[in-house]
């Protein structure tokens, strides 16, 4: 009886509800979201409606859901699918093998976790030819299950019976009896999902030095280290895993070994005999070669999602913190790619970003030459009507600035320190070769400084993300996972911010939704042969662009001076109509009404509640005639550094500076405060209450006083805190 419950767990318990869950109820299950909010979503997704459009535009079919809400019901519409397809191959594969009973199928069926149906389907996977497998061969079944029963005083003396040809004695009959007992015991549902929990649970993480190399000293503080796992923050255990993985480190997440051998004993062990003791020895090989490997491997891979997920959310937080970064708007730029040897690369732009001229000057060491580089800067400010100056925040950057506020000019200009992060990679990738085929990377380079401070969004999605200088350990994360994360942020906060039609690029307007690469080529196309835009509508006009792409984009995207002002906001054109009726009703024009918070209020929205449109949109409608199209961005801002401070070797103790925040992470905040290298808010020194989110307390690009709390030149850390530094 015993052997027969071990083998068959999963078939001995009373079974859960014996109807398939259909896919609303499994998602409305997994997102705590009503059935009906959960089947409209689908529904409008199954129809090929974007996120953004969905929650724009049909809060009244998803119950005014966000588009959080509505990418998690997305995601899980794609794992029950996944859930969906492994059972049927393992039905498939189970019925092959003529082994598929009603209930085991029923029990396939009601199951909706992967581990879960990979333990049902483990005594059925094929196998190499394991120990246990040829042990079976040679007849030794029969035996292993009256050593299980326990119950044999003599089972020795019962196992000369099975000595042949191939078993030659009996302590080889007694071994491949452990071997095929050991299998059952790696395969019983009930000890793997007990051993499962002790391993959540009780995972001890130790880590021990690995190979030697010259990158070792970075992870000398994990050479003799140990912690509870499910305690281990997500930083920790990536940088851990990182070395793990390189070599370097050693690393284990393992229970006490004992404690885990005598609790299946427990479950196993029914009596104090020769049979027994070999049940107690077939345990302790299952664990140790087994259940042990494959559980560490799976708590591993448990804690590395987590850490995963933390870390993405970090990357997706300060990815549209970035996006989101205020606009310097239409003005002349003259942009400065500093460097020393090489000299600077100077470009002047135009309000659109176009280039207008681009030279080098050499006013830093070994060259020097600072009256030639001081007349060339005059000149172009002069000539070309320059408004701002953006200079990167790379080598030479202090110097640089330092070098242009001593200069005088006839006309009012400010400067800039922009972030560089991503220029390079900007500058020799297939995007900037078509954009500039006719110049170099440096000139690529300083183009990019200076566009991403007239607008950082439309400058920074050419880039990959993961160049950008954001985020934590980001190339040990689900790269897949990732890239969704990251594209769905830039896609949220395009769609969130809207596009011009006549002025976006390609690498723009394809993350509008309901557009793709192909398509914004095409509007692009059709902008240069025909003209700039003139109303939305036009748009059905391009070659590719059907209704439903229409439908999808038109909303998003921005047409300036437009003859309908509406086609300058975020009211869709489904909508013109309804807006139309309220100005009439109110005796004004759609002009008179946009921007006029009185007349706006004279409007009842309950009097235009319909089938079609609810108050939800009635509301974002009115909301939306009260902007006047404003840019949700905030206005740019300068940041002052300490004039004083140019090295490492000028700061001190106690110092209170001017900083901007570079870098969130987990475990603290970067702070540039105008030198090469960046000082670290440790979460510890971000307020005298626990910090438990970095974000809460600071965020991306933000301008701060901070204080140094700690100095150490040869290693080149700079620390910092917030703590009583009024803000």
């Amino acid at each position: 009886m015993l052997f027969r419950n071990l083998l068959r767990y999963q078939l001995s318990l009373p079974f859960k509800r014996q109807i398939k869950m259909n896919i609303t109820e499994y998602i409305s299950k997994q997102v705590n979201i009503s059935n009906k909010q959960v089947s409209s979503t689908i529904s409008l997704i199954n129809e090929g409606a974007t996120i953004p459009f969905i929650s724009r535009y049909r809060k009244e079919y998803t119950g005014n859901l966000n588009e959080v809400q509505i990418a998690d019901i997305q995601k899980e519409k794609e794992n029950y699918q996944e859930i969906e397809k492994r059972k049927d191959s393992i039905l498939k594969k189970i019925n092959e093998q003529g082994k598929l009973t009603d209930e085991l199928k029923i029990k396939i069926k009601n199951s909706y976790n992967l581990i879960e149906l990979e333990d049902i389907y483990l005594p059925y996977k094929t196998k190499r030819k394991t120990k246990g497998l040829i042990a079976k061969e040679n007849g030794l079944e029969p035996l292993a299950k009256m050593i299980m029963a326990q119950n044999n005083s003599d089972i020795r003396g019962t196992a000369q019976r099975f000595r042949s040809k191939e078993i030659k004695t009996i302590d080889d009959a007694i071994n491949g009896s452990i071997d095929i007992i050991s299998e059952w015991i790696n395969e019983s549902i009930n000890i793997r999902n007990f051993l499962r929990k002790l391993f959540n649970n009780k995972a001890l993480l130790t880590v021990k030095q690995g190979k030697e190399t010259q990158n070792a000293d970075k992870y000398k503080d994990y050479f003799d280290w140990s912690e509870p796992l499910s305690r281990c923050p997500s930083h920790r255990f990536l940088a851990i895993y990182r070395g793990n993985k390189e070599g370097i480190l050693k690393m284990h997440a393992l229970p006490e070994e004992e404690y885990a051998i005598e609790s299946i004993d427990k479950r196993l062990i029914k009596g104090n005999n020769d049979s027994s003791d070999i049940v107690k020895k077939s345990s302790k090989n299952a664990y140790k070669k087994m259940l042990r490997p494959s559980l560490e491997n799976e708590r591993i891979n448990q804690a590395k999602k987590i850490a995963d997920t933390q870390a993405i959310k970090v990357f997706s937080d300060n990815l549209r913190q970035l996006l989101l970064a205020p606009p310097l708007g239409g003005q002349r730029t003259l942009a400065i790619d500093p460097g020393y040897k090489s000299g600077c690369k100077v470009v002047c732009l135009d309000e659109k970003g176009d280039l207008l001229a681009n030279t080098n000057i050499y006013p830093h060491k070994p060259q020097e030459d600072t009256k030639t580089a001081s007349k060339r800067i005059v000149s172009l400010i002069e000539q070309y009507k320059i408004d701002a100056i953006s200079i990167g925040n790379g080598t030479a950057s202090r110097e640089t600035e330092f070098f242009i506020k001593r200069l005088k000019f006839n006309r009012p200009v400010r400067v800039f320190i922009v972030s560089e992060d991503g220029a390079s990679i900007y500058s020799a990738s297939k995007v900037g070769r078509e954009e500039f085929p006719e110049f170099d990377i440096t000139v690529r380079g300083a183009v990019s400084i200076g566009r991403r401070l007239m607008d950082p969004l439309s400058e920074l999605v050419k880039i990959d993300p993961k160049s950008l200088g954001i985020g934590q350990y980001q190339h040990e994360v689900d790269q897949k996972e990732l890239k969704e994360k990251l594209d769905f942020v830039v896609e949220s906060v395009v769609n969130q911010i809207g596009v011009n039609i006549n002025t976006a690029s390609k690498y723009l307007l394809q993350y509008v939704s309901g557009l793709n690469i192909g398509n914004a080529e095409k509007i692009v196309k059709y902008r240069l042969e025909n003209g700039l835009f003139e109303n939305r509508k036009q748009l059905i006009k391009v070659p590719g662009i059907g209704a439903k792409a229409f439908e999808q984009a038109a909303g998003f995207l921005r047409i300036p001076k437009a003859q309908n002002p509406l086609d300058n906001s975020r009211v869709h054109p489904e909508r013109y109509k309804l807006v139309e009726k309220m100005a009439k009703d109110i005796d004004v024009s759609i002009e008179e009404l946009i921007g006029n918070e009185k007349l706006i209020r004279k409007i009842k929205s309950n009097n235009y509640i319909s089938t079609e449109v609810g108050l939800p949109t009635i509301l974002d409608i009115l909301k939306e005639l009260g902007k006047k199209g404003l840019d949700p961005r905030k206005v740019t801002k300068i940041l002052e550094f300490d004039p004083n401070i140019r090295n490492i070797s000028d700061l001190s103790i106690g110092m209170v500076l001017p900083g901007i925040v570079t870098n969130v992470t987990n475990f603290g905040a970067f702070v540039d405060v105008g030198i090469k290298e960046n000082g670290l808010i440790h979460v510890s020194q971000m307020s005298n209450e626990f910090v438990d989110d970095p974000n809460k307390y600071v965020k991306l690009h933000q301008h701060l006083h901070v204080k140094i709390s700690s100095l150490d030149i040869d290693r080149k850390r700079i620390g910092l805190t917030l703590k009583d530094i009024e803000q």
